[in-house]
Parts: C-alpha cells; structure tokens; sequence
C-alpha cells in the first residue's frame, strides 16, 4: 500500500505547508529575482537561523484512511517595523493602531494583552505578533486583497483528525511545545510552538511524525532593521504511521458501545496475525478538542464526567474475568492432562468447601456432566471442583501462558498490567497460601484476577488459531510521505503452545454450545449462517456500597475457521445488574452480523434464543 504525497508549497519566508490553497501562496525572497540580487550585494552584520517546526506526519488506518493529518491555519498578525526602538508606550499604541484595523477585518476574537505586547516586541519582534488565531477560509480571499502595512497572514501547521472522535484513545492528541516570549531570541528558537504528542500513537510515535525542522535565517544591517529572510533548509515532513485499525470496523464497533451501553469496550484481533482490528473503548474523546490547546471548560467536563471518557477502557482498564476464565481453566486441565472428555462432576446448586457454602448461578441439581456441557452451561460448582483437583499452579500457568495478568506490549502508554494471583501475591497479599475457597474462586475468574478487554481477545485468538500467541499490534508501518516503507512490524508470536487436539476440540465444543445450545447462556451473539463460539462471563468488584459489575462475552467466529478474535465488555453503574448474556453478547452479535452480513433475527426468535441469559452468572458467583 501507498500513501500518495501531499502537495508541498513554500509559504513567504516561514513554512512549508500542503493545501487545496496552492494559487495563494507567494515566494520566498529566496526564489523572487527582485530580492535576491539585493541580499547578494548587501553588507551583512547579523543573521539569526531560527528553527521552523516540520509538519507532522499522517496516521491512517490499514486501508491510508487518514486518522490523523494537518490543515493549514492562517492567523492574523502584527508585523513590528525594524529597527526595533520603540518605547513600551509606542509599542502599545502601535498594537492599537493595529488591532483597530484588524478588527474590521475578520469576526475572529482578537486576544492580546498589554504585558504580552511588550514582552513579545522585547523579546520576539522580528517574528510576527499573532492576535487573531485559525482565520475562516470565507475571510482569506478579502483579507489578502485588503491587509495594510503592519499586518500580516502567517501560516501554520494545525493538526486535524477527520474521522472526529473515532478510535480518539488510540490515535491520542497532541500540544503546544513549551515556549515563551519572556526570553530574548536566541538562535535555533522555534518561529512558533511546535507540536508534540501527549497521548497515544501520537506519543509513542512522536519522534517518527515530527519530522526534521528546518531553518530560516533573518538577516540584520547595522542599525537592526531586517534586510533579508531565507529559507536555509526546508522542514522535512514526518513519517507517516500506518495502523492496524479498520475505520470501518472501529466505527461499527464504537456506534454498537454507544448504543448498548454508557461505559465498556470491544475489541477485535485478527487471530493469524495479532494485529488489532478495532480497540474501541466508551465514552471517548475527540481529539480535536485538544487542538491546539484544549480549553479549561473542555478539560473540566472531561475530568469531571462520572463515565471517566478519558480513560481507554480496552487496554487502561483490567476487570474480573467472571466465566470467560472457565476457558482457560479447561485448557490448564486437558494440557495438564488432569481431565480427559468423558470426566464428569456434578454440577448441584450448591458445594460445601471447608467450612464454607458455595453457590452455583443457577439453583437446583443439573445432574453430573461433562466439561463441554458444564463450559456450555457455565456450571460454577463443577468448576469448583475441578479448579481445586488443578491446584493453583497450574491454573496460574496457563493463564499467563495466555498472556492473562500481563501487557501485552501493544505500542500504547499506559497499558494495564491487569493480575493473575499467584501464591507469591497470596502470601504478600493475605499472608496465606492458596486455600480451598481460594482455588474455587479462581476457577471461576473471582477472586483477585483482573485482565483486560485487550488481553481477553488476544487470549481467544491464541486459542482460536490453536496455541500462538502473537504479539498484539497496533501498527503495521511507519512510511516516508512517497510510501516507502521505513520499517515493518510483522506477525511475532511471543509463545507457541501447541493446544493439543482434545482441548482444541473441547473448548470449541463448549464455547459453541454457551453460544448455540438451548442451554447456553450466550445466545444473543449466535448467527444463522456462522457459527459463533464464546464464552459469557459475569463479575462483580469493589467495595459493597460502591460494587459494579463487568459483563463479559469473548470468543472467535467462524468457529471452524476464525476470522476475528473478539471481547466485550460492559461496565456496570453502581448497583446496576448487568449480565454477560444481556449485556456484551448482544454487542458482539451486533458487531459480527454486520461483519458477514446477516440480517437480524426477529424479536420472536431473539427471545427463544436468549431465554437462559438472565441467568447468567448471577451475583452468587461470577
């Protein structure tokens, strides 16, 4: 694939920039046969290189659909006459004399201050002195025609993400570099702040989108009147950051998180490959909001909003794994050999363990079973038991094989470790190896665990494509602006486990039954014309008069042959029941009818099929 190039115009003596603009702009004093004659035989005394900020390169989705690009800003400013000996009071009447005139030129709000002025002429005068920031284009064509001597159109480079809000906690936001007209120019000073990732692929690509600067030399005579300005060396535009993202999919999966629930997240792998498909959390945040500095009153709602929009759930957040953690449990027993497909436990409705009374979801007795149809059912007290026969040890094992409780290294800050316990943290934590209630617990992704929604779909992709663990990705390239290719993150798997055949067979089995069976408790994610396995999960966390619940639904579809790795999470409000079955299901069956084009079921039908998922996993367990 190939980003084509923009196209890169010279602005007057400042900056290159890439526009639909290309009949305004004018030359350089550098490329005008007028001018430059006059600095060739002009007596020099003083030349500053000052540095000129390079634009920022493209983030795109998988396809070159822009994420992340730039848009020329113009902004009207104050050009002080050279040499520069004005008295303060002459600086302010001079910014008053202009300030009056830009007034009757544009609508902008023209913002300046007394203090600001001056510091600026002391300081920065030979750099314009912007009043009036991001012009309307309706007002360029007149401003051009009419600006007088004193004033100024100085363009800039303003980031700008297209698609708005979508993917906004991947793609991240930028800011102003620090800077300051309170100390005098020095050279290699910035002509104006530059931008700087502060979160996201903008941060932890900074040094790839930003490019290399350029210089443009201001040169003085003797009295300290600018005589001459050239472009030394042209800004090189960044490199641009190709994504793993499809917009379409990351979309679909943002409107499904914004109709179904106030705060959750989906996320999609390819399992073939680990590369990220979508990683939507909700609520998000616009990143142009933070362009080019967010506003008090933006920021306050946003750190003030109780639904938190400015933490990326699908990988800052780690939950309990309620009964999403059976699988893993079933894969530890096959791999451990320690069950075998005809092995059958009881699954009553209650199981005393030690001194203690512990619930299944459901009540009464479904008789003994065996591990397809307990996985299907979600049978908490069979688990029981078969987490206690597996000891700790080796549960533990298999889940970090997994990849459970640890980052997966996607290129994001801030990622969640998330927590698989082990008997190091028991005995820290509780100054206790593991007891028997602890293992039931464990078994049913109680307890202390805590995954994320990232690591909970990069685990269903290791199993769906029978045992690798690929590293999780974000980003399939970095690219110059021609579309030559700088570097390549390819398919890694960090562990092969090689999932025997049994257990591949065996969760399959049971995951399709959660999804297909009268009995499961998954059917509002099942499909007419591909069969869908996962797994529904149900956990509760906090402390009792603050409790919320996370509803799980995780799996891979097709079955026989995945295409998609998936997990969802909906995240309860305080006290709010929220269940597996009737919470993130119904968001995957969305996303994946979509995904291969299958009309949906018929409210009838839907209800015939969804009759267990009340039921699932409710507050007595997970």
């Amino acid at each position: 694939m190939r980003l084509l190039p923009s196209q890169w115009i010279l602005f007057t003596g400042v900056v290159l920039v890439s526009s639909a603009r290309a009949q305004e702009f004018r030359p350089t004093p550098a490329e005008s046969p007028d001018i430059k004659p006059s600095w060739e035989t002009q007596k020099q005394v003083a030349e500053y290189a000052l540095s000129i900020p390079a634009p920022r390169g493209q983030i795109t989705d998988r396809n070159g659909q822009p994420l992340a690009q730039n848009r020329v800003s113009y902004n009207l400013s104050i050009v002080f006459p050279t040499p520069l000996n004005f008295t303060d009071a002459q600086v302010i009447q001079y910014v008053n004399q202009q300030v009056a005139a830009a007034k009757t030129l544009t609508s902008r709000p023209i913002n300046w201050t007394t203090e600001g002025a001056i510091q600026h002429y002391r300081n920065r005068g030979v750099i314009p002195f912007d009043i009036a920031t991001d012009l309307p284009d309706t007002e360029l064509q007149s401003l051009k025609k009419r600006l007088p001597d004193g004033l100024t159109l100085r363009a800039t480079y303003v980031r700008f993400y297209p698609q708005g809000q979508l993917a906004g906690h991947v793609i991240g936001y930028t800011g102003r570099t620090s800077g300051s007209n309170t100390k005098a120019l020095q050279n290699a000073d910035l002509l104006w702040p530059d931008s700087e990732g502060r979160d996201g692929l903008e941060l932890t690509f900074d040094d790839q989108l930003r490019g290399k600067m350029g210089q443009l030399h201001l040169i003085f005579d003797k009295s300290g009147r600018v005589t001459g300005q050239n472009i030394a060396v042209a800004p090189e535009p960044g490199y641009n950051v190709v994504t793993t993202l499809d917009v379409d999919m990351q979309r679909l999966a943002e409107k499904i998180l914004q109709k179904r629930c106030k705060r959750g997240a989906i996320v999609v792998i390819d399992p073939h490959t680990g590369e990220v498909l979508a990683l939507a959390s909700w609520p998000t945040i616009n990143p142009n909001d933070f362009v080019p500095i967010i506003s008090q009153e933006k920021f306050d709602k946003l750190n003030s909003d109780p639904n938190i929009p400015l933490l990326p759930r699908a990988f800052r957040s780690a939950y309990p794994a309620g009964s999403t953690f059976k699988v893993f449990v079933g894969i530890a027993a096959f791999e451990s050999h320690k069950l075998s497909p005809d092995d059958e436990f009881g699954c009553p409705g209650a199981l005393d363990i030690g001194n203690l009374t512990f619930h299944n979801w459901k009540k009464g007795d479904a008789g003994d079973l065996d591990f397809r149809e307990a996985l299907t059912q979600s049978c908490d007290t069979w688990f029981y038991q078969l987490g206690m026969k597996l000891g700790a040890s080796t549960m533990v094992q298999w889940a970090q094989r997994m990849g459970l409780g640890q980052r997966t290294g996607i290129l994001l800050n801030g990622e969640a470790e998330g927590r698989i316990p082990t008997d190091q943290y028991m005995q820290a934590t509780y100054k206790r190896h593991f007891l028997p209630g602890d293992l039931a617990n464990f078994s049913i992704g109680q307890g202390d665990i805590l995954v994320t929604p990232l690591q909970m779909a990069q685990a269903m992709a290791t199993l769906a494509n029978g045992g690798s663990l690929f590293q999780s990705r974000i980003v399939r390239q970095v690219q110059t602006l021609s579309g030559e290719v700088v570097y390549t993150y390819s398919p890694r798997a960090k562990d092969i486990l090689n999932l025997g055949k049994v257990t591949r067979e065996e969760l399959k089995e049971g995951m399709l039954g959660a999804v297909n069976s009268k009995n499961g408790t998954g059917g509002s994610a099942s499909l007419d014309n591909v069969k869908v396995a996962g797994k529904t999960g149900t956990a509760q966390w906090g402390p009792k008069k603050k409790e919320r619940t996370a509803a799980w639904f995780a799996g891979f579809a097709p079955a026989d042959n995945p295409q998609y790795a998936f997990a969802a999470v909906y995240e309860g409000a305080v006290g709010e029941p929220a269940h597996g079955g009737t919470k993130a299901a119904p968001m995957i069956g969305d996303l994946l009818r979509e995904l291969f084009k299958e009309v949906p079921k018929k409210s009838s039908e839907k209800e015939n099929n969804d009759h267990n998922d009340q039921d699932d996993d409710s507050d007595q367990s997970d």
